[in-house]
């Protein structure tokens, strides 16, 4: 089919590639998906630990970055979580609620990519997997030359993600266009990813590897109550994630290890029993040993509290609710769930994803400025802003 007509041709066969073309495949659109992995929807695959945390319940604008707070709110309201919940079960797929609003499959995350291609198929389209993308030009309609052939279209749709986990597929093809054709990009950066600690605080904390505990973690004006992991280089679990995307290299983020509870009067209430009781014992009742005594080290003279004055008391609690940590950096791409930044909104219609000034291109997705917090968001967005732009070839 070298040189075949398609009313739109779909770059990257992730979440929002896929939906796209099944959205409109359905409403008659001949198209065609192109994939320069493998197989389609390795990122899917990956996620949820396997199962794919596919959407979120409780989606709204305010879970998404974006140098356009604003751009989101459209295509979010366009397509709702209820709306791809209803495709799932319209396809026998069994899913659970984990937490906070967070949809996974019962089974595998495989189950969302065949539903995905299946529906696909169903509707004509035509997938290249194996297939790269080497040049793209516009002239009366959109002509790809690929590594099968050279295609044309009266749409061209670039679903190619961000720049997190390179082994999955991860490019800057998309960006690259953008730049072709003129379109502003918001610099990027690693998001809800894990944060490495300076090589003192390796020192100090990297024994903890494995250890976990509650507790919340800010950055900028962003608070997140879930939990902390240390790992061998530094921070990770999901409040770190999320502060993450938030994080600016050379600020601190804070972290309150006991969040809801007042320290100080604690402290004061076991002070008043006259037992020969440490802070570090006391909060080891709440606590893992090993991430107290890592603390606790250095932090205060370790004596009964019964000799502590109600200066130290309060300086010690406050350290312990206001952990400043500064972070060395990030893990970086190769770690992180989501890119932040790319193709800027300023360039894009909010209720079609397409290119203002460039007629028939369209960007959803990752690869555009909005990136969603941890938990099912950034896969809404997938199937909101790929239905969007479907709606509209």
């Amino acid at each position: 089919m070298e040189g075949s007509a398609f009313d739109a041709i779909v770059l990257g066969g992730g979440a929002a590639g896929l939906f796209f073309a099944r959205v409109a495949s359905q409403r008659g659109r001949r198209v065609l998906l192109v994939e320069h992995m493998p197989e389609v929807g390795k990122k899917i695959l990956i996620s949820g630990g396997g199962r794919c945390n596919f959407t979120n319940t409780g989606t709204e604008a305010h879970h998404f970055l974006s140098a356009n707070p604003h751009f989101c709110k459209s295509a979010l309201a366009g397509f709702s979580p209820q709306d791809f919940i209803a495709v799932v079960e319209a396809h026998g797929i069994p899913y659970h609620e984990k937490t906070l609003g967070q949809l996974f499959c019962d089974g595998s995350a495989r189950q969302i990519v065949r539903m995905l291609v299946d529906d696909c198929l169903a509707g004509g389209v035509r997938i290249l997997v194996g297939c790269e993308t080497r040049s793209v030009r516009l002239v009366d309609e959109f002509e790809v030359q690929t590594s099968q052939g050279s295609f044309t279209a009266g749409a061209l749709v670039v679903a190619t993600g961000g720049l997190s986990i390179p082994p999955v597929g991860a490019t800057d093809l998309g960006y690259r266009i953008a730049t072709q054709f003129a379109l502003p990009i918001e610099p990027t950066r690693p998001a809800l990813v894990p944060l490495v600690l300076s090589e003192g605080d390796r020192r100090r904390f990297g024994a903890l590897s494995g250890v976990s505990t509650e507790g919340v973690v800010s950055a900028g004006e962003s608070r997140f109550r879930e939990a902390l992991l240390f790992t061998h280089r530094g921070l990770s679990g999901p409040a770190i994630l999320q502060a993450s995307s938030y994080w600016r290299e050379g600020e601190s983020v804070t972290i309150d290890l006991l969040p809801g509870m007042r320290l100080s009067s604690a402290l004061r209430r076991h002070r008043a029993d006259g037992l020969r009781t440490t802070p570090a014992g006391l909060l080891s009742r709440y606590l893992p040993r090993r991430l107290v005594e890592a603390w606790c080290e250095g932090q205060m003279p370790s004596r009964p509290l019964s000799q502590w004055s109600d200066g130290e008391i309060e300086t010690f609690a406050a350290r312990f609710h206001d952990w400043r940590v500064l972070p060395a950096g990030t893990e970086g791409y190769a770690k992180a769930e989501v890119t932040a930044g790319g193709v800027s909104t300023e360039g894009l219609s909010s209720k079609t994803l397409e290119a203002r000034d460039v007629r028939g291109l369209f960007f959803i997705g990752e690869v555009v400025d909005v990136t969603g917090w941890l938990g099912g968001f950034n896969f809404q967005w997938a199937w909101a802003s790929a239905h969007s732009a479907a709606g509209a070839v």
